[in-house]
């Protein structure tokens, strides 16, 4: 959750790094803060309560100068936001900044506190710092080892880089289940918890894995496994564009993604739908094909908007190939003993492949007795890529706006097309070739709905000044009213709720009133009919009501129709998550939310 940069180089490191963090500030932070080691061996540390641009500010006052540095976004977890509780932290001559929790902090604490320690913050981190510290000058030991005889003891999800006064050319960067990057350059090379920081300086990276130790010079580089033995990482080159991460005329980037969904999806879809209307993973080679043969059951755990895109799927695995499938939330499914069904496969999903509960689930289901696993996700290289027995990547492109946008559709869409794929090993041809055939008009039918920006306006112009709003779907759409409504309690602050249009009158018929909108997700199938019964239980009871429909046949007092084009059923999940991100967008608009970097959220969720 929070942002690592680090550099060792020949010129200047500041601008790296200050440059850097700004790119990572979509990730959701509270304050910044960065340490060097200059000419004179000394180490200069400059933080703040608040946004990268009032650190840049400090750093242009100071006019410092340094070839090695490390810098950091803190989204706080241990201790309030506060200066003395913001990265970096200093012992001595360490300078640590980490992401992640060490679970046994309080422990650690006490024991250097007997040892004469004095804390300055409420921080794990500068527990780290301390215990470095205190191991380095026991036998006078190189920082690696160190560092080796630290991590032993600490207990939790984390990443660290670490540089030292005493050896002001190397710092040392290390992985426990929190991602870290290296950047190679020339004569310089970088660290980072994510490539987009480092984008402007390389394209070349290497992707650290689970316990590795890496040294890095501005020459040389050695990475330790945790049997310190000396090991090779694959180096892997960017294709992404630097100006895929800029907003390129669009006021926040959750409006550039909304738009960029149509393409998006095009990629998602390009080499996977073939002409004669069947589906072709390049992934999935015999052996994992077998292992789709061969299920029965499937069970798919995520967290928020990919828990909700789980919702959908489970409705097309059993209407579609008559499947059973199971949908948890990540972090209750490693909370209990699940009964598990002969030949389940699991899967997971996420945008980043780090989110922590996602993880755990994933490393918690390996001890059960499932037929294999498989994860969707937009990242390659990630853990949960590198860790699961398959992978289909979205390709979504990099998403910024902490409310995933074009990261929900296109799950859906790859979920949709392993549903196909499912169908095709299962002989059920003509549902393959349905599902390829309504996928390949699926961005056109995104363009075409988002060409009614400027109604759905209007519709936010009403809604934005309330303090509760009713999203209501039936069938796959229920899963869509809740996605509805967390993106507008995310990114407005508004409470929001989504429920099954069924279960009005089991309760949240009580919440209605005329100051309460209830938003319809209504289009005409085969459930059109149930779904004007429970509009007009809302009518009855003077609730103001807007509906999302493509058939404008319903009528009532306080009712307002949004007209939207004409949808195949089957992909109307993914077509109708578009016009509620857009109502979602213009609210908080009106709201002068800060809308790519909501409060207290953070885009990738590294900690349980």
């Amino acid at each position: 959750m929070c942002g690592i940069v680090a550099s060792v180089t020949q010129r200047n490191v500041i601008n790296i790094l200050v440059k850097g963090i700004k790119k990572l500030e979509y990730r959701g932070y509270d304050s910044a803060g960065l340490a060097i080691i200059n000419d004179q061996k000394n180490i200069m540390r400059i933080r703040c309560v608040g946004k990268v641009n009032e650190l840049i500010k400090k750093v242009k006052e100071k006019n410092i100068f340094g070839n090695i540095g490390v810098a950091h976004t803190r989204w706080a977890t241990h201790g309030k936001i506060s200066k003395e509780n913001t990265h970096p932290h200093i012992s001595s001559n360490i300078v640590v900044v980490h992401n992640g929790i060490i679970e046994n902090s309080s422990q650690l604490r006490n024991f250097l506190i007997k040892k004469g320690y004095i804390f300055y913050s409420e921080t794990d981190t500068e527990v780290i710092a301390h215990l470095l510290h205190w191991e380095q000058n026991k036998k006078k030991e190189h920082l690696k080892t160190a560092i080796q005889k630290t991590i032993k003891q600490l207990y939790g999800n984390y990443s660290m880089v670490v540089i030292d006064q005493r050896s002001p050319s190397e710092l040392i960067a290390v992985r426990s289940s929190s991602p870290l990057v290296i950047g190679l350059g020339s004569e310089e090379n970088f660290v980072a918890s994510d490539q987009i920081a480092l984008l402007d300086v390389t394209k070349r990276f290497i992707y650290l894995e689970e316990d590795d130790i890496a040294i890095i010079k501005n020459r040389e580089i050695n990475i330790f496994n945790k049997r310190n033995t000396i090991i090779h990482r694959k180096e892997m080159y960017s294709n992404i564009q630097y100006n895929t991460v800029e907003k390129t005329g669009y006021r926040h980037y959750m409006e550039k993604e909304i738009y960029e969904q149509p393409e998006s999806i095009r990629n998602t879809l390009k080499y996977r739908l073939q002409e004669n209307n069947t589906v072709y993973f390049s992934e999935l080679e015999k052996k994992e094909k077998k292992l789709l043969k061969n299920l029965e059951n499937i069970q798919i755990v995520g967290c928020g908007t990919s828990y909700n895109a789980a919702m959908v799927a489970k409705y097309w695995f059993e209407s579609l190939v008559n499947i059973p499938c199971h949908v948890e939330i990540a972090s209750e499914f490693t909370s209990r003993k699940p009964a598990i069904s002969k030949n389940t496969v699991l899967i997971t999903l996420s945008q980043s492949g780090e989110t922590a509960d996602t993880l755990l689930a994933l490393r918690y289901a390996k001890k059960l007795n499932y037929l294999g696993n498989l994860t969707i996700c937009n990242m390659e290289g990630s853990s949960l890529v590198k860790e699961s027995d398959l992978c289909l990547l979205t390709k979504s492109g990099i998403e910024i706006g902490v409310a995933s946008t074009k990261s929900f559709t296109t799950q859906l869409t790859v979920l949709l097309m392993l549903v196909a794929q499912i169908a095709q090993i299962k002989k059920k041809t003509h549902i393959e070739k349905k599902i390829v055939q309504n996928l390949y008009m699926l961005p056109i039918r995104i363009e075409n709905v988002l060409k009614k920006d400027q109604s759905i306006k209007i519709i936010a112009d009403q809604i934005c000044d309330k303090n509760n709003v009713l999203f209501v779907g039936k069938g796959e759409l229920y899963p869509i009213a809740i996605e509805g409504a967390l993106k507008l309690k995310e990114i407005s602050y508004i409470h929001a709720e989504g429920y099954p249009a069924g279960e009005l009158k089991h309760g949240p018929l009580a919440l209605i009133d005329q100051n309460t909108p209830v938003i319809v997700i209504a289009p005409k199938n085969a459930l059109w009919l149930k779904i004007q019964k429970n509009i007009h239980e809302i009518a009855l009871r003077d609730g103001l009501i807007y509906i999302f429909s493509n058939y404008n046949d319903y009528h009532e007092n306080n009712t307002f129709f949004i007209k939207l084009p004409y949808v195949e059923e089957l992909i109307a999940p993914i077509f109708y998550t578009i016009p509620l991100q857009l109502l979602a967008y213009h609210v908080a608009l009106n709201k002068n939310r800060n809308i790519d970097q909501p409060r207290n959220l953070a885009k990738s969720v590294t900690v349980e």
